[in-house]
């Protein structure tokens, strides 16, 4: 279960931002994650050159990851957002990582950060969904390599499925607004969205079906056995899904990751809150293979074989 969870707050009236200093957002959590994250690997500012943050609750509809960037000082950085709920970070790590090995580019380090506010806009009426979310980010430091190390990401594989979207979604709801033109004028739509909508009997369903599936996909891309993972670290959406999940693939859950009882479900920012932890407590070590997968609204789902290439690190 949930014993406890985070959520960003809404400033006071009082509150005074010169004074008091910027108020927490995703923003925030975003740019303390990489920070920590950077600075754990050893690299300078200048030597990222790609900020990528994954997602679905941005505190600028048009993305925060370039302000992420610039809170950092990187400065040689393109920076992007990318939206795919809670397969997020799994996603965009992936991406990174094509970033850094296809042939013929200068990219060789990329900051990935998963951080979302579902608190935002979940419906805090409806008990079956307020209880499970919480806000969080987390971020990774990627680099490609020359060595032979065989460290980072190993194999992956990505799905999607709109068919499944009604199961859940945050849809828009604009409402209403006249505005003065020749005639009888004309009705536009003043943005905003719905509340969190979650059918939680069919997420469950898919994703104890989907997720063995893409796991072994991934692992077949990086010609790899079952056999040979030392971890497994889900999205944190539901710990009998992850029991499930580890069951069918054979999987004891000693070498299950999860840290779901202390942060509830924070989507994009669940999988390197975790890995942190983990990676921080000396559980995960140098050399050891992890096998990730994320899975959520779209519907998506995608799995990522990574082999942590970090002595310890601060996510």
């Amino acid at each position: 279960g949930i014993s406890e969870r985070r959520v960003l707050l809404h400033p006071k009236g009082d509150y005074d931002a010169e004074k008091d200093g910027p108020f927490e957002s995703i923003k925030t959590l975003a740019s303390d994650a990489a920070g920590k994250a950077l600075k754990m690997s050893g690299l300078s500012p200048d030597d990222i050159d790609l900020v990528l943050v994954a997602t679905s609750s941005p505190d600028d509809m048009f993305g925060d990851a370039t302000s992420v960037a610039a809170s950092l000082g990187c400065q040689n950085a393109v920076a992007f957002d990318l939206t795919a709920a809670c397969s997020g970070f799994l996603f965009g790590a992936v991406t990174a990582g094509q970033f850094l090995t296809n042939d013929g580019n200068s990219y060789k380090n990329a900051i990935v950060v998963g951080a979302d506010a579902l608190s935002r806009w979940i419906d805090w009426d409806d008990r079956n969904s307020c209880i499970l979310f919480g806000d969080g980010a987390g971020a990774i430091v990627l680099s490609a390599t020359e060595d032979d190390s065989n460290a980072g990401i190993l194999g992956s594989s990505a799905h999607s499925n709109g068919l499944g979207y009604k199961e859940l979604n945050c849809g828009y709801a604009g409402v209403a607004r006249q505005v003065a033109t020749p005639g009888e004028g004309t009705t536009l739509s003043s943005g905003s969205y719905n509340r969190l909508a979650m059918n939680g009997k069919e997420v469950y369903k898919f994703a104890t079906r989907e997720v063995p599936k893409v796991i072994t996909e991934a692992l077949e891309a990086a010609n790899m056995q079952v056999e040979q993972v030392d971890w497994l670290l889900l999205h944190q959406a539901n710990i009998r899904i992850m029991e499930t999940v580890a069951s069918r693939l054979g999987i004891p859950m000693e070498k299950v990751i999860t840290n779901l009882s202390s942060y509830g479900n924070t989507s994009a920012g669940s999988i390197p809150l975790a890995l942190d932890e983990a990676v921080r407590s000396g559980q995960v070590k140098e050399g050891d293979v992890i096998a990730c997968a994320g899975f959520g609204a779209g519907l998506s789902w995608g799995a990522a074989i990574m082999r942590w290439g970090g002595k310890s690190s601060s996510i």
